[in-house]
């Protein structure tokens, strides 16, 4: 029941032509300093995953500069891009972490998302505040982290609608043309989701399955739903 639930509320409003599992696709993942090691879990892991279902499917992390990022918690990953010399990517995700501010400043790092088409980009988490930083997500409508931590004294959702030029809305995915996620683990339904806009709800499903994730996605889309305002 679950799957059929989750299957149907992918397919409302998607494409009905997809790639065939053997086609290549190649997602890019874009990583700062400060950017939570969930997310990388949430992309970079679940891409690795989904390899096995999708045997040309494959993740690049891209960052300003190639080499090590230092991620919160004080994790180290490699970069093997920077933004100068990133390969062309069906989509690139952009995480999220409390770096998210810096890296909103960065306007090298904001030049190179303006220059990818909309529908090839993506955030996950705080990564919507980059994207709003950019003026990607304005007169979209958009999600984030709907809940304050730490520190934190305003909610990043909050913080996102609070110009106005975003419409905010409290969903596991918001597919806007720029597909933006909720906060922290649902960092992987975002990235099942978008392995779902290249190659079908079928391969989406058969990946959660194989995660062992099927049914916490469905739960999250019952709960929070997959919104579509294209």
């Amino acid at each position: 029941m679950g799957e059929d639930f989750y299957r149907r509320a992918m397919e409302t409003g998607m494409q009905t032509t997809y790639r065939q599992r053997s086609d290549r696709a190649s997602i890019g993942v874009l990583i700062y300093e400060g950017v939570e090691p969930i997310d990388i879990g949430g992309t970079v892991g679940v891409v690795s995953m989904a390899s096995r279902v999708l045997p040309f499917v494959e993740a690049h992390a891209i960052a300003a500069r190639s080499g090590p990022v230092r991620l919160a918690g004080g994790l180290s990953v490699i970069a093997a891009y920077g933004i100068d010399m990133a390969p062309p990517c069906d989509v690139t995700i952009v995480c999220g972490g409390p770096g998210w501010g810096a890296a909103s400043h960065d306007t090298a790092l904001l030049a190179y998302l303006r220059g990818l088409r909309p529908e090839a980009v993506a955030s996950v988490c705080t990564g919507a505040m980059i994207l709003s930083a950019a003026g990607i997500l304005d007169g979209r409508a958009a999600t984030t982290r709907r809940h304050a931590v730490g520190a934190e004294t305003t909610a990043p959702l909050t913080l996102l609608g609070a110009s106005g030029a975003v419409r905010t809305t409290v969903a596991g995915v918001v597919d806007s043309t720029v597909v933006t996620g909720g906060g922290v683990s649902l960092a992987i339904d975002t990235t099942l989701y978008l392995l779902g806009r290249l190659y079908g709800p079928d391969a989406a499903a058969e990946i959660a399955r194989v995660i062992e994730y099927d049914r916490a996605l469905a739960a999250n889309q019952q709960a929070l739903g997959i919104v579509q305002a294209r």
